[in-house]
């Protein structure tokens, strides 16, 4: 059983993020007022800080805490590796504490409850709130040798990851102290920063396209640098799906890393929700928020119930040409397993019948947004892979 947290100083976390932010934020500049960074400390520091990010995203994350894909034992290794050089806790410890995020979102249970307000969520909460470490929600992991093992000896695995390595291979290269400074001290206080905002940013600013009432908002500016995290309205809504930017030009360096993974053989079991489940998530989020538009303005205007019944009529209609052009979807793909040739009548009329539903839908989905932006905005752009 989760417990919630009890007010406590974290001493020791308060000297790391003290420690690694003002040497970042007073360093650097002192530094490049003088000296230019060696391109090879530049590459080594960008190499940490792409690959501990990720190893967060992708492994801490996807891997781990929502199981959205399985790995071999080499790319858990890198996950767990670099992210114990991210010093953001085992895996274990961060995949237990986010699946309380998600099971409590916005509860006393929820370790980075923005309800707290948003400097408890961003950093506040692993500062002054000490959480007891019983893990109980991740007993699948606990099965994991490598990853108990990394959370058992979690302090030489960062300090040796984290610092040891980076500053050994900037001291093989001429510049240790350069190392210490870009790819330790900055790229840890960015890395943090990245993860820090999807806890506070993406729980207060950004649009709620999937569910209305999640504090949870897609916000693409934060993908940019959280590696596709950014899209966490999504993410709340289907936290079992490996992407979180589901469009083509969504910025979601995770999602392609881990679709490379699987080219190469050492991903599977990639997890993807149904794009008619995550289409009709999105049309009752926009007929959700038409509703409660129209709920305020009911007083104010006497065609208030004319309109209303309109909206209701439209999204009965819409979704369930949806749900038609899923049907026939299914139909078509089971015609292509049973082998038809593309060239008899019947697999002509099926794909003639599917193109049909389609297009049906999006005549009726563009009906719907002219509808109901003449009353609340809540226009999404759809397109979405089938």
């Amino acid at each position: 059983m989760i417990t919630p947290p009890i007010p406590s100083y974290r001493w020791r976390n308060i000297a790391f993020f003290a420690g690694t932010h003002l040497t970042a934020i007073i360093g650097v500049p002192l530094y490049l007022r003088s000296y230019t960074v060696p391109l090879d400390i530049f590459l080594l520091s960008a190499f940490y800080f792409i690959a501990t990010g990720m190893a967060v995203t992708v492994g801490y994350h996807r891997l781990f805490s929502h199981r959205t894909f399985s790995a071999n034992k080499f790319v858990e290794f890198l996950a767990l590796f670099f992210g114990a050089a991210s010093f953001e806790e085992s895996a274990l410890c961060w995949s237990s504490q986010h699946r309380a995020h998600h099971q409590y979102t916005d509860t006393d249970l929820d370790p980075y409850n923005i309800k707290r307000g948003f400097f408890y969520a961003h950093m506040g909460w692993m500062m002054f709130w000490k959480f007891p470490k019983e893990y109980p929600n991740v007993k699948d992991l606990k099965q994991n040798r490598m990853l108990m093992h990394q959370d058992k000896h979690f302090i030489p695995w960062s300090i040796g990851a984290g610092i040891v390595l980076p500053a050994l291979i900037g001291a093989l290269l001429g510049h240790f102290w350069e190392a210490g400074l870009f790819a330790v001290a900055a790229r840890i206080t960015l890395v943090y920063q990245g993860t820090f905002c999807i806890n506070s940013f993406c729980h207060m600013f950004g649009r709620a396209t999937y569910d209305i009432n999640s504090t949870a908002k897609d916000n693409w500016v934060n993908a940019l640098f959280t590696w596709g995290e950014g899209y966490h309205n999504f993410h709340h809504r289907f936290p079992n799906d490996y992407r979180n930017g589901i469009r083509w030009f969504h910025w979601d360096p995770s999602k392609w890393a881990i679709r490379f993974f699987e080219m190469i053989g050492f991903a599977y079991n990639l997890k993807r929700t149904s794009p008619f489940t995550i289409i009709n998530a999105r049309l009752a989020a926009e007929n959700s928020r038409a509703v409660l538009h129209l709920a305020k303005i009911e007083k104010r205007k006497e065609q208030v119930a004319h309109i209303r019944e309109a909206v209701n009529k439209k999204y009965e209609q819409v979704t369930s040409l949806l749900q038609e052009w899923e049907i026939q979807l299914k139909n078509h793909r089971a015609l292509l397993q049973d082998n038809f040739q593309r060239s008899s009548d019947r697999f002509k009329d099926s794909l003639d019948d599917l193109k049909d539903a389609r297009a049906r839908f999006f005549a009726a989905r563009r009906e719907w947004l002219k509808l109901v932006d003449r009353h609340i905005y809540v226009r999404s752009p759809l397109t979405v892979s089938i």
